[in-house]
């Protein structure tokens, strides 16, 4: 939050401190200018505590929540400087979060009536993966792994390097610990057989068309999780979610979600 707010401000806000005096009092509302889930209120309360002591902040509607055109979202008030100043940071943070919370909300629903899970990707804005994957489960997503520490996906340059799946697989088997899940990621169907045979634990079907997805779920038959991912968007999400898979993994979540439109306005001030 402090490499944020140095981002933006620096060495200080010449525009509010030239045209607001020092001890104004000021209240303003945050507005949603479309329809959208809401996503980061918390972390927008956060930028202002980070400026001044003297701010009141009232969330008017929950994170996950969807709102409509014109829907106010919260209230804040106190030093006037520091609303002015914070504003573009609060902003950025609540208007890419909601962002990402809609696109999730709007995916998952489509989804949903299949007993699929939409799930996120690591192509994330770095250094904010934590709030991004906060906004995906706001939205009604599940967060894949979080970083290269937690989960194991042996990848195309993983089973070129290794010399094959089964390569790939025994040593991870050598060395990870058994409480870790081994997911493969596959190209054809060959692969999946492959991957079957080495004994993964879940297996990623990484740009098939849904035919192809179909006839690896059969080939599956229930041995390990299938998960789909790659080219996936909101025209082709639900074909692929009849193809039987458990888990559709979509990177656009959080790398291609638009902003959600948001404002915020001072709707009332009071000089020292």
């Amino acid at each position: 939050m402090q490499r944020a707010l140095a981002e933006d401000v620096g060495h200080g806000d010449l525009t509010t401190a030239a045209v607001v005096p020092p001890g104004t009092k000021a209240r303003a509302v945050f507005v949603a200018r479309e329809r959208g889930v809401v996503a980061g209120l918390p972390v927008a309360e956060l930028v202002f505590r980070c400026l001044t002591s003297d701010v009141e902040f009232r969330t008017l509607v929950p994170d996950g929540q969807e709102v409509a055109a014109g829907g106010v979202l919260a209230e804040v008030a106190g030093n006037a400087r520091a609303l002015l100043t914070g504003e573009r940071t609060a902003l950025n943070f609540l208007q890419r979060l909601s962002g990402i919370a809609t696109l999730t909300a709007r995916l998952a629903a489509l989804v949903r009536p299949y007993g699929v899970r939409l799930a996120d990707t690591r192509k994330t804005t770095p250094g904010l993966r934590v709030l991004e994957k906060y906004a995906v489960r706001v939205g009604g997503g599940y967060n894949h792994r979080f970083g290269l520490y937690d989960g194991v996906l042996i990848k195309d340059n993983h089973i070129r390097l290794a010399g094959g799946v089964r390569q790939a697989v025994a040593r991870v088997r050598g060395c990870a610990p058994h409480t870790v899940r081994v997911e493969v990621e596959v190209e054809d169907l060959a692969q999946v057989a492959e991957a079957l045979e080495a004994g993964a634990d879940a297996i990623l079907l990484d740009n098939m068309d849904p035919p192809t997805m179909a006839e690896a779920v059969r080939l599956v038959k229930g041995k390990c999780l299938v998960e789909a991912s790659g080219g996936i968007n909101e025209e082709n999400i639900e074909a692929v979610a009849q193809t039987g898979v458990d888990v559709i993994s979509v990177g656009a979540l959080t790398h291609s979600a638009r902003a959600l439109d948001i404002s915020m306005e001072i709707q009332g001030w009071s000089e020292a």
